[in-house]
């Protein structure tokens, strides 16, 4: 072994990364904040778990109380505030309409700039959940434990949908709307949907799509796979105008618009279902085999999203509330429609892409509702600076809070977002979670915990994670040497299993940690992420990535993100990836993609610096093989960046795998031929 590669073991992640200094909350912000109790770990400590959580479940409102916070007979199947009853539509609707009734629940946002935003009220949103509630219930057929896939666009529909079935007891999977038919199919077949929910077509980028065409790919798909969908219901973007080119199917398509003047002034009883019904399914996409469904319950999904929603975003009555991410994913389930609507808050959707017609929409828009709190990944983010960033400093808004989510967000890019974006008034947080885990986990409680960029931060109170190497041994803090980021105790966000595989619930959860699998003690089931993490003396976590996404250069365990990151301290570069590629004399070597500004031209000097500001921040072991210099690296609609198409051009792989999810398949044949020159 070199000197360079001695002293880590195989079971290490080695950690380059430079600690960044803190940037402290403002006064004015922490004064106004909902949670500035100083000591709210202590409170949250592992000798008051699980009782701690009470206070997430006191946010709600119960048709009956719990019996029991936390039962653990059928580990680690967790069931939560078992013996409490309620309804979650209600919890997100009825209860608010005695003192908020015409308070604005949801600002909708059309992508054509020409029309106008819609503003609906608490009562507007209960009157048409109702209705479409009592469509679904006395056309459709639909009741308590009936699964329904939505596959919509964002609209004011898609929550209405969802919180429609919530009603009923009825249990939604949304699909993103990028998703492509046959990917919906996979999910109905899975889930054994009962109907499917979609639109005939929204706008994106400036054009209006054909949305309804997946739908027939969709029910074709799913019956020729064994299962069909007994209705399509087809909600039109412009009601009253049917807007797809594809034709209804006379018999099994319903449009909406036409069917709800029957259901005009209906009233729906919510269903009032126990704690550990679920509430939804998210599945989560792999790259190979069957999509995965998680399966949330009720009382404990919807109890940790208001309190995340309350204390980490810090949302308030007054505040106006946008979180960019799509209702499609997690992130729009928890701190779109169910964490800010149970808290009784105005919550943006926007329909398009944020950069359209150009990179001062966000901020047009954030100035007309006087946003005050704002969320996005740093995926959008790295899009916005990558164009230009759109000149924030024209428009009068002003965010005393914004959010960061879905991935790492690499020092430079945070920064950025601070000074360009948040005007350095705004304090952020920079979350770490995921599909499974229902809402954050490490994160900083804004108005207590410095930031630090680079750095999520330390662990949301109640969640105790630590950080095991591949044998369980726990790795120290301070250490600079990274491991498999678990977390010790259950929490009342995290999923239930996985919908009809709870087999491979246990084994990709939580086997890897657990020393007696007939154990009905929490302490024995350690929940494992599958990120790569360490954690600072300070106590402060970062997140390194997928361990799928660790990269061994002759023993040496190198991150992808710390690599990325890197490649990104270069001024011209705007995004970048790193993939392992088989090497014959190192077994593997990374390689890095990179798109550059606006109106940079490639060179081999560029190429050059690139490579030699990875060498200088990490270390020569991490000097890539190559440095390809593409137009845009391959990306799914919700921007992420998909690696493993890249890895498969690396590796002189033919089959790339579907490229259906892409928001720009064209990119992958440009970057083949770049490595056929």
């Amino acid at each position: 072994m070199s000197d360079e590669t001695s002293g880590v073991s195989e079971a290490e992640i080695a950690v380059h990364w430079g600690e960044e200094s803190y940037f402290h909350p403002p006064a004015s912000f922490s004064a106004q904040a909902n949670l500035q109790d100083k000591n709210i770990r202590d409170r949250f400590s592992l000798d008051n778990f699980p009782q701690c959580f009470e206070e997430f479940a006191d946010l709600l409102t119960w048709d009956r109380r719990w019996d029991k916070v936390l039962d653990t007979s059928d580990a680690p199947f967790f069931k939560w505030f078992v013996g409490g009853r309620l309804n979650a539509s209600y919890n997100c609707i009825d209860r608010h309409l005695e003192k908020h009734s015409n308070k604005t629940a949801i600002h909708f946002v059309p992508e054509p700039e020409h029309e106008a935003i819609q503003h609906m009220t608490y009562r507007e949103l209960w009157v048409r959940v109702n209705e479409f509630a009592a469509l679904l219930r006395d056309f459709a057929g639909v009741k308590q434990g009936d699964r329904i896939t939505i596959h919509m666009p964002m609209v004011p529909e898609l929550p209405i949908a969802m919180l429609a079935c919530a009603r009923l007891g009825a249990i939604h999977s949304v699909v993103f709307a990028g998703f492509s038919g046959k990917a919906a199919a996979d999910r109905i077949v899975d889930s054994e949907s009962k109907l499917l929910i979609t639109m005939d077509s929204y706008y994106r980028s400036g054009a209006l799509l054909d949305h309804k065409e997946k739908a027939d790919i969709a029910y074709e798909d799913s019956k020729n796979q064994g299962h069909a969908v007994d209705k399509v219901l087809v909600f039109e973007r412009y009601p009253g105008r049917y807007s797809s080119p594809t034709p209804i199917v006379e018999g099994r398509d319903i449009i909406v618009n036409d069917l709800l003047k029957d259901f005009r002034g209906q009233r729906v009883d919510p269903v009032s279902v126990k704690s550990e019904d679920p509430l939804f399914l998210m599945y989560t996409s792999g790259s190979t085999g069957r999509p995965k469904g998680a399966q949330h319950g009720t009382g404990g999904y919807l109890s940790y999203a208001a309190w995340t929603s309350k204390n980490v975003q810090d949302i308030h009555p007054e505040d106006v509330y946008w979180c960019m991410a799509d209702i499609g994913w997690i992130t729009g389930h928890s701190y779109i429609v169910y964490g800010p609507l149970a808290l009784g808050a105005s919550s943006i959707i926007y329909e398009g892409t944020p950069t359209y017609p150009d990179a001062g929409r966000p901020w047009r828009v954030a100035e007309e509702l006087g946003v005050t709190i704002f969320h996005t990944s740093p995926t959008a983010i790295r899009a916005l600076r990558k164009a230009g960033g759109g000149n924030p400093e024209k428009y009068n808004y002003h965010f005393k809070h914004m959010t960061t989510v879905g991935e790492p967000i690499e020092p430079d890019v945070w920064k950025w977002y601070y000074d360009v974006i948040g005007k350095k008034e705004a304090v952020i947080v920079d979350t770490w979670w995921q599909t499974e885990t229902g809402g954050f986990l490490i994160t900083t409680m804004p108005a207590i915990d410095p930031m630090k960029p680079g750095s999520a931060g330390p662990a949301m109170p109640g969640i105790h994670p630590v950080i095991y190497d591949e044998d369980g041994n726990e790795v120290p803090p301070g250490s600079n040497k990274a491991g498999n980021i678990c977390i010790r105790n259950p929490w009342p966000g995290m999923f239930q299993t996985i919908w009809k595989d709870p087999d491979r619930f246990v084994s990709t959860y939580f086997a890897k940690y657990n020393k007696d699998p007939k154990s009905t003690d929490w302490r024995d089931w350690p929940y494992m992420a599958g990120d790569g993490a360490m954690q600072a003396a300070d106590g402060y976590y970062r997140i390194l990535g997928r361990i799928d996404d660790v990269i061994n250069v002759a023993g040496h365990r190198l991150g992808t993100k710390e690599l990325e990151s890197a490649a990104l301290t270069v001024p011209e570069v705007a995004e970048s990836a790193v993939v392992a590629a088989k090497d014959d004399v190192k077994g593997i070597m990374p390689e890095i993609y990179v798109s550059l500004q606006p109106n940079v031209e490639p060179t081999e000097e560029l190429r050059k610096r690139i490579s030699d500001a990875i060498a200088k921040e990490i270390g020569p072991i991490a000097k890539p093989r190559a440095v390809w210099i593409v137009p845009d690296l391959p990306k799914t609609r919700s921007g992420k960046i998909m690696r493993r198409i890249l890895a498969a051009i690396s590796n002189d792989n033919n089959d790339v795998g579907d490229v259906t999810t892409l928001s720009n398949p064209e990119t992958v044949d440009l970057i083949r031929k770049l490595h056929t020159k």
